[in-house]
């Protein structure tokens, strides 16, 4: 059965090119926060891979079947902004993040959920970086030069 408070575990997931440019989200709940996929676990045994599967196909329509997935094997643990606070179980202040990272053409079709996001722009990795309102979002952008092989 689903909790009707969202857990505190999620992923994010930085959708990239081959020549590095990365896709950035706009939220449709605060217009101007740009941000990677991000979503949190729909029950407390859904695999982090799942999580990472699901929220790209619902928020971009993108298949991750289809391209390669890595978990980048990095997590953070933040404080949940006050303004999203009242999604999670009272006394909740903290979400911890697994990073994924997912590498397609150029020429692959967006699909944005219209109720999550607004617009969508890929942008070269500081570029990206700087848009994001999440440090630990802008962070994961910038290691992908390192990470990506």
């Amino acid at each position: 059965m689903r909790s009707t408070y969202k857990i505190p575990e999620s992923v994010l997931v930085v959708i990239y090119t081959p020549e590095l440019e990365v896709l950035l989200l706009e939220r449709a709940d605060k217009p101007g926060f740009w941000q990677s996929v991000t979503g949190s676990k729909d029950s407390l045994d859904e695999a982090l891979e799942l999580t990472a599967q699901r929220e790209v196909m619902e928020e971009t329509g993108i298949d991750t079947q289809v391209h390669t997935l890595t978990d980048w094997h990095l997590s953070n643990i933040y404080e949940i902004y006050p303004t999203w606070r009242h999604r999670y179980a009272p006394g909740v202040t903290q979400n911890k993040e697994y990073v994924f990272g997912l590498c397609v053409p150029r020429s692959t079709s967006v699909t944005l959920a219209p109720r999550e996001h607004l617009r969508y722009q890929w942008l070269a990795l500081k570029e990206a970086a700087d848009m994001c309102f999440s440090a630990s979002n802008a962070e994961a952008i910038l290691q992908l030069q390192q990470r990506h092989k």
